[in-house]
């Protein structure tokens, strides 16, 4: 059993088990890829190595994948992952007709018409493809929550093109096989239209017709009996009704519907005419019922058993020649009889269930004329028993001729099935026997296709008219080999060792946290299995831990770049620098670069910016201007003269900046600078004093020189 949660193809995730049949398990899942729920077929482990299931399993794939119809479960997908073998379905919500019919017990006319409408129809759509299913069942039949009816599983489906017959590995289930299918002859549509019978059948009286203690049990009243009419028992039940279902279930194929379109007009004709006698059916002989839930595979052993017994018990129904399983003229005059002792009883069993008695009167006339024929037969038939019992029709040694009349049985090893016909056919006289394929076996002495034993043997003495089972070869039989142990050898040696074994290697790729890149990380089928020689051998190389892209950081702030690499799973090492053209804040650089393919967990350095780097005001203070312009420039400043003030500095002399020397400014800083016009002179000695207060003593003497000069030299004028 698949655990939850597995997913298949890197696609179908595993939800749970909704059932299990035969051959494999189905589960619930998700498409992931289209986003819908599917139901997936897993094929048991029993069965990955056996080549006969695997090949079986993929032919229902291949059955169903061209059927595209609203009344049959449509196939998606097929497909192989770590040795499990998967098909994709569509999941149908609902409950199987077989559940449906077991929860109510019997279901109505009506309902058992509209149901068996829907059922039919997808079964043209696959009769329509050339396809024909060969396990119709209640089992195989689903109704979904909305009503609609789809046929499913097609695993045991062939292509009507086929002209080999059926052997142990595809019987239906044996409640509901068809004589022919039973007998391993051929099987077409209307092998398909006689399951569908039986299981309308089991629709309006709840139970199957036939049952028993066993397979082969079973099969023969298929073969031997007929099945009894429905009215029997649901004396209610609609006259066309019943005669859709006989006619469906007629032992001779030709008496049944010869296809689904011929069964859907007269179905949907009894919706709207009940009691209409508008279908011919076979006759029907009482026949005991039973009940299944399972498909039947019949072995080897059985099939032979039936296909002998029912050959001892069919001489006068079946004609032993390849090409007929029916001598059409021997059963005429039979059919009819069967056909009015029918009517007959099927009138009297509706008589004492419905109390009375509605026979067309049409039918009571010719009911009266065929049991005057039939009497008058039965009397010649007595006279002629009565005149041969006393020689009156025998000739001398005659009947001790017939009685004791063998042939030697002819050797057909060797030869193809196909020879061995006509073998008997030109040599009819010396060997009036039949032949019949009873399944293919390896053989190292004979050919693949030609006889390699057959029963009764060579030269043994059998009656007139009795058929030969063969068995055909099917070749030498393959030599088979072990997978060896390649999970953990470099590629190299892992292919080396698959071709030693003489195996061929096919090869796939994955990314793995446990093998280091280059080394097998997994091998399909798994080491050890024994396979065929020649086949394929699928091996995983690792790709090693996989890599992630590491996404471009350059122009994002440093918040959007973290956050970029932890959705990545790397991890982030930032630095801070200055610069000049990205703005303070965003990503200058980084290391690896945009796009490269590194490990998860791995650190990826990156600059963020600071902005433009500050600059020092340079000490011009002192200095004339053509000097603190030049410096100022040099700094990466803009000068920018603002003009004269009286200072304690010489004249011409920078003696004030609109920034303090030493102070840190943005590169291309506007810097103002005042140049001194030298300390203010008064026009007494009192008044002396300069703006610059620190030279105030200078001003003084100064002022009193030059006021006593000044003075000196008023005086003087």
């Amino acid at each position: 059993m698949i655990k939850e949660g597995v997913f298949l193809g890197k696609r179908y995730e595993i939800l749970g088990r909704i059932g299990s049949g035969g051959m494999a398990d189905v589960y619930k899942g998700k498409d992931h890829k289209l986003n819908r729920y599917v139901a997936i077929k897993v094929l048991k482990s029993d069965y990955r190595t056996d080549k006969v299931f695997i090949q079986k399993f993929l032919s229902e794939a291949q059955a169903a994948a061209g059927l595209m119809h609203p009344n049959v479960v449509n196939v998606y997908d097929v497909g192989q992952d770590r040795g499990l073998y998967y098909m994709v379905m569509e999941l149908v919500e609902g409950i199987t007709l077989k559940d449906y019919i077991e929860k109510k017990g019997k279901l109505s006319a009506k309902e058992t018409i509209s149901i068996s409408i829907q059922m039919v129809t997808g079964l043209q759509a696959a009769h329509n493809q050339h396809i024909i299913h060969r396990d119709i069942k209640p089992q195989n039949i689903i109704i979904s929550k909305e009503g609609k009816v789809k046929v499913t599983d097609f695993g045991i489906a062939r292509a009507t093109t086929s002209t080999q017959t059926i052997s142990t590995s595809v019987m239906g289930s044996v409640h509901y096989t068809s004589p022919e299918q039973a007998r391993g002859g051929v099987v077409d549509q209307k092998s398909d239209i006689y399951s569908v019978g039986i299981t309308m059948y089991e629709m309006v009286t709840g139970h199957v017709p036939f049952d028993g203690d066993s397979t082969v049990s079973v099969a023969l009243k298929h073969l031997q009996e007929e099945i009894k009419s429905p009215a029997e028992e649901v004396p209610d039940i609609p006259y066309s009704l019943e005669c859709i279902i006989m006619k469906c279930t007629q032992k001779n194929p030709e008496r049944r519907y010869h296809d689904c379109e011929s069964l859907l007009l007269d179905l949907k004709r009894s919706l709207v005419d009940p009691d209409g006698d508008f279908v011919v059916t076979g006759g029907a002989a009482a026949a005991s019922a039973g009940n299944s839930d399972r498909t039947v595979v019949m072995s080897t052993e059985e099939l032979s058993e039936l296909q002998k017994r029912s050959h001892l018990n069919d001489d006068d129904d079946y004609d032993e020649d390849e090409d007929s399983d029916y001598d059409e003229e021997e059963d005429g005059d039979d059919y009819d009889e069967d056909e009015d002792d029918r009517r007959e009883r099927v009138n009297r069993s509706r008589s004492r269930g419905r109390g009375r008695n509605d026979v067309n009167p049409d039918t009571r006339k010719v009911m009266r004329i065929l049991m005057i024929v039939a009497g008058v037969v039965i009397a010649l038939l007595v006279i002629f028993l009565v005149a041969n019992a006393f020689g009156a029709f025998s000739t001398p040694g005659l009947a001790t001729k017939q009685e004791e009349e063998q042939v030697d049985v002819p050797d057909l090893r060797g030869m193809t099935v196909e020879e061995a016909n006509d073998y008997l056919k030109e040599n009819r006289d010396t060997y009036p026997v039949g032949i019949r394929q009873n399944g293919t076996m390896p053989s190292s002495e004979y050919k693949e296709g030609q006889i390699m034993s057959q029963d009764p043997t060579p030269g043994e003495k059998v009656d007139a008219n009795t058929t030969i089972y063969v068995v055909v070869s099917s070749g030498e039989e393959p030599k088979t080999v072990n997978v060896p142990n390649v999970v953990g050898e470099k590629e190299a040696d892992a292919e080396r060792m698959i071709r030693d074994a003489n195996l061929t290697v096919a090869k796939d790729s994955d990314y793995s946290s446990e093998y280091e890149a280059g080394t097998v990380m997994s091998c399909s089928p798994d080491q050890g299995t024994e396979v065929e020689e020649g086949s394929t051998v699928k091996i995983v190389v690792s790709l090693g831990q996989e890599q992630v892209e590491v996404p471009n950081l350059k122009n994002q702030t440093a918040d959007d770049a973290a956050g970029a690499l932890s959705s990545r799973g790397l991890n982030g090492n930032p630095s801070y620098e200055y610069s000049d053209s990205v703005a303070e804040g965003y990503v200058i650089s980084q290391d690896p670069s945009a796009g490269s393919h590194v490990n998860p967990g791995t650190t990826v350095s990156y600059v963020v910016s600071r902005g433009p780097e500050n600059v020092t005001v340079p000490n011009v203070i002192g200095a004339d201007s053509e000097s603190a312009e030049e410096d100022l420039l040099a700094a990466g400043l803009k000068p920018v003269y603002a003009g004269y003030e009286t200072s304690s500095r010489p004249a011409d002399q920078v003696c004030r900046l609109s920034y303090d020397p030493g102070t840190s400014v943005a590169p291309g800083t506007t810097v103002r600078y005042w140049i001194s016009s030298g300390p203010e002179t008064g026009g007494s000695g009192g008044s002396g004093n300069t703006g610059d207060g620190g030279s105030g003593s200078d001003s003084d003497n100064t002022g009193g020189s030059d006021g006593e000069n000044t003075g000196s030299g008023s005086q003087q004028e």
